[in-house]
């Protein structure tokens, strides 16, 4: 918030109010008065009495009253005087400036500029006017963290992400829902997903340590240019809702990584309906049971190795192979050869997306 509007707005004021008006700032430090030589003098005493208050107090001839609601407040305006009058301007002036406040906030401010262009609320040919007048840096390399809270934290999300990257003109923290938090990280040029995952368990691992609470990431890719960030944000997103599909196992999920799934989820149900009836005719999917699913999970984690498997398993290797031929029979795909073994795993993948997600028609 700029000093300079604040002042503007007490000069204007001081012949119609007759007496000494001004503004404190969060340090106990008036930034703005009608008498310019209190500027810069400290009120500690009063800042500390309004800590926890969103009521005028009197303090040594003036009347005090906050900008904002109990201890969220960041200025206090004052005004000479301990009588009625005086708490009714100091009211009048506290609800003003607070407006004129959150105007300028939404005009100026980064966060809310941030937030608008994920969201896509901004025109593109809008994006960098507005962020030549906030003095944004268009061109950093930055990358989108989708972050949700399993569960309703006793403190705000957003304070919690806040704390942990307090540094605001580099990353932004948007509140997108009352569990959702989008963070906005600036990282250096060419940094790999790896790094960018460490980032990520990073704020799973101290939001659970500090604050007891667990979350899912979603990460989007590095964008060069603030444009781009609806899309690293979008893929965000997809990374989260394929990661609920295919990764339930895992609390970070990147968009670099979804490999297949992402675009088994990007199909029309009604056609991943057609290619499970087309691999697997009368319902031999469906036939297979628990134990079978089990063994071809493992014999594709091991690289479709039959030994290794069957080490994996404590099963003999001709037992085995004797379940592979008994899927062959089932299925008419030999999980022994590449091909029949891509159409399988595919077909699982699909299967399990159906399952969470039913046909629409």
């Amino acid at each position: 918030m700029s000093n300079r509007l604040f002042q503007g707005i007490i000069h204007q004021m001081r012949d119609a109010v007759d007496r000494i008006i001004g503004v404190i700032d969060d340090n106990g430090v008036i930034i703005a008065c009608s008498e310019l030589v209190k500027i810069g003098e400290m009120r500690q005493g009063v800042r500390d009495e309004l800590a926890y208050t969103s009521d005028a107090v009197t303090s040594g001839g003036y009347t005090y009253k906050p900008i904002g609601t109990g201890s969220k407040w960041e200025y206090i305006v004052f005004i000479e005087g301990e009588d009625k009058y005086a708490e009714k301007i100091a009211t009048i002036l506290a609800i003003s400036l607070s407006n004129i406040k959150n105007l300028y906030d939404e005009k100026y401010d980064k966060n809310s500029f941030i937030k608008n262009i994920i969201l896509d609320n901004i025109l593109p040919s809008d994006i960098y006017i507005k962020s030549k007048e906030l003095r944004f840096n268009a061109e950093e390399s930055r990358v989108v963290f989708l972050i949700k809270f399993h569960s309703k934290p006793d403190v705000l999300s957003f304070d919690m992400v806040q704390n942990i990257f307090p540094d605001k003109n580099k990353d932004y923290v948007i509140a997108t829902g009352e569990q959702d938090i989008v963070l906005v990280k600036e990282v250096k040029q060419g940094t790999d997903i790896k790094e960018i995952e460490k980032i990520a368990k990073q704020i799973a691992d101290t939001l659970n340590s500090e604050f007891y609470v667990k979350v899912s990431i979603g990460i989007g890719t590095v964008v060069d240019n603030i444009k781009d960030l609806a899309r690293s944000y979008k893929e965000a997103q997809v990374a989260f809702e394929v990661g609920k599909v295919f990764d339930t196992e895992k609390n970070i999920i990147s968009y670099e990584n979804l490999g297949i799934g992402r675009l088994i989820y990007q199909l029309p149900t009604t056609l991943c309906e057609m290619f499970l009836q087309e691999v697997f005719k009368n319902g031999s999917l469906d036939s297979l049971d628990r134990e079978t699913l089990m063994t071809i999970q493992c014999f594709f984690e091991n690289n479709l190795n039959v030994s290794e498997t069957s080490r994996k398993l404590f099963v003999h290797r001709n037992t085995l192979v004797y379940r592979l031929e008994k899927i062959r029979k089932l299925t008419g795909l030999d999980l022994r050869e590449f091909d029949h073994a891509i159409t399988f795993k595919v077909a699982l993948m699909v299967k399990r997306y159906l399952t969470q997600k039913p046909v629409k028609y």
